[in-house]
Formats: C-alpha cells, structure tokens, sequence
C-alpha cells in the first residue's frame, strides 16, 4: 500500500521501513516558524497499516477524511492509522495555520456521514451554528478559507476579529465562550474546559474543526460579506 504527501503544492513519497518526519526539520520542512516542533508528525508503516504519530510535545493536530464525516484531535504522544484514500492534517503553530494531505492507493475505510446518535473522539454528528455565532466562526477562518491553494494563513486575533465585525472586546469574547461550549457539548475536544487552554489555542481550535468538517465552506463567506455591508 503506497503513499502519498502534499503540502503547498509539493509532493513526497514516505518509504516503507523508513520513517518520514514533518516539522520545522524532517523529509517535510514545513516553515521555519519557531512556534512549530522540529519533529512534529511522523508518518511510518507498522503492522499492515500506515500510520501518523504526533511525536511533539505541545502542539495537537486535526485530522479527518477529505468530506469531513470522521474527525480526531491527534494530541502529543497519539497516533492514528491512515485508513482513508485521501487524509487531510491541519495544525496551527503559532497564528500560522497549515495543511498536509495525505493519500494511499488501499485505503481500509468509506468514510460515512455519522447518525445523530453517533458520537466519540474520532467520530462527530453534525453541529449547527446560526446568527451571530456563525458569523463569528466564518470570521475566525476567513484566512483559511480564502486561501489560494499552497498558500499558507493566519489565524486572526481577538482584537482583529472585533475590529472587523465591529465588536466589542466583551460581546465577542461571550460570542466565542458560546461557540466553543456547544461544540465541547458535541465532543469537541480541545475547545473548552482545559485549564491550560489558552485563547488562541482555543481559536485555532474552532477554525481546524470548522474547516474539517465543513461546518463552514469558502461559499459560506457571502454571509459574512452580507453581515459587513449590513453593518456599514
């Protein structure tokens, strides 16, 4: 079973037997970003199956299959088996998010859109978003999602998103607290209720699951350009 790596336009081809290490050095020299580990991911075969192990000590990842249907937090010290033919990673280090996406020519899996009675750490029904919040998330992943292909984005601060939705500090700030505790109700992981959760963790957090999932999508955005021009 072959695999495949692309990041920003590039391809690489991990070797059987071989480990392939993604990070600030590795066969995928992503950036030179300080924030980002030296070795972060780490792509090997073992046991029949490929697998990506997050062998940095701080920084999560967000892994999903290409339709956004199965979803998982890889947190340092996890690994996951590759079962889908097209595998995407998103992390962000820093304010700086990214993209890798991973194929294999076997893949184990269909992925399948989960039941609402379905839940888990890997696997996440459907989350809703209306009104302000919605609007709120299509702010935080603008960069994201507007983003030419290769291109890499920013996750935008606090004081940016309030200045350009034409917020308060406060509202957005209780905006962002109800967004983040509905999706720690629908099994989010790693958007609410962590003592070490820092905001920005927390904001790249929304924008990774977001995105993944398809909660919001680049056609979406009309509805932020209408909410700015309704406010102007």
């Amino acid at each position: 079973m072959s695999i495949r790596v692309e990041f920003c336009g590039e391809f690489y081809q991990p070797i059987e037997g071989e480990v392939f290490v993604i990070g600030r050095e590795g066969d995928l020299v992503v950036d030179e970003n300080a924030y980002l580990h030296r070795r972060f991911l780490e792509i090997s075969n073992q046991e029949g199956f490929w697998w990506i192990a997050n062998v940095g000590s701080q920084l999560p990842a967000t892994v999903s299959d290409a339709s956004g249907s199965a979803i998982s937090w890889l947190t340092p010290g996890g690994r996951l088996p590759v079962v889908f033919a097209e595998t995407v990673i998103r992390f962000t280090a820093g304010s700086t998010s990214y993209e890798i996406n991973v194929e294999i020519d076997g893949p184990v899996f269909a992925a399948t859109r989960p039941t609402e009675e379905e839940s888990g750490e890997t696997t996440i029904g459907r989350v809703d978003f209306r009104g302000e919040q919605r609007i709120l998330i299509l702010a935080l992943a603008e960069s994201v999602l507007r983003k030419a292909p290769g291109q890499l984005s920013q996750i935008p601060s606090r004081g940016e998103v309030a200045q350009r939705l034409g917020w308060s500090m406060k509202k957005l700030d209780r905006k962002l607290d109800a967004v983040c505790q509905k999706l720690h109700r629908s099994k989010v992981r790693g958007v609410y209720g962590s003592m070490d959760q820092l905001a920005s963790n927390r904001r790249a957090r929304v924008v990774e699951f977001a995105v993944s999932s398809g909660l919001v999508t680049q056609a979406d955005l009309v509805d932020l350009d209408n909410y700015l021009t309704e406010d102007d």
